[in-house]
């Protein structure tokens, strides 16, 4: 089931990576938080992503989250198009940076969690379509922010609802605002 599902977001995201701006195609596309093998899963309620339901499997996402947002703003400030889209990456890489700081801050805390991000295959494959997006590029930013910051903000409410480790939850508790923040600010994206 799970393979299926893995499956099925890769196709997801190849199509979504050849369309366009379609803000309704990016709902359902993009890049996702870390799902690492270790991590303890359940499938989110909209089924776009899967919630972690221990304190690694949380930590795993959420520094993956953080490194996948740090990498795509830097190609956006490089890369981008509009002042918009340079100036959403510049605040990407700060915010996430500190939520990264902040996170292992939380996971030292925690009993046997290390942080150790790594990106999953379908974030190293957005920041590869972001690179090779050409002019392109806003758009295929905007609509894979949108995504990853939807799901980025499911994982942190159900973490603070549902985790197994306070430190952590308080972590997801404060970060999700910010997150929410940030999908307002994606949404506007030209």
């Amino acid at each position: 089931m799970k393979h299926r599902f893995l499956l099925a977001a890769a196709a997801t995201f190849a199509l979504a990576a050849c369309g366009g701006a379609d803000d309704n195609s990016a709902d359902a596309t993009a890049t996702d938080t870390a799902m690492t093998d270790n991590a303890t899963v359940n499938p989110a309620p909209t089924g776009d992503a899967m919630m972690p339901t221990n304190a690694q499997g949380f930590v795993d996402q959420a520094s993956a989250s953080d490194m996948y947002e740090i990498e795509a703003g830097k190609l956006a400030q490089q890369t981008g198009k509009s002042q918009a889209v340079k100036d959403f990456g510049a605040m990407m890489v700060k915010d996430h940076t500190k939520s990264s700081a902040d996170l292992k801050a939380a996971a030292g805390k925690a009993d046997g969690v290390t942080v150790a991000p790594k990106l999953t295959a379908k974030q190293q494959s957005g920041l590869d379509a972001l690179k090779s997006a050409g002019d392109n590029f806003d758009a295929t930013y905007k609509q894979q922010q949108v995504a990853a910051h939807e799901q980025a903000l499911s994982m942190l409410q159900g973490y603070a609802q549902g985790g197994d480790n306070g430190a952590l939850k308080e972590f997801a508790a404060k970060t999700a605002p910010v997150v929410e923040g940030h999908l307002a600010q994606a949404r506007k994206l030209p």
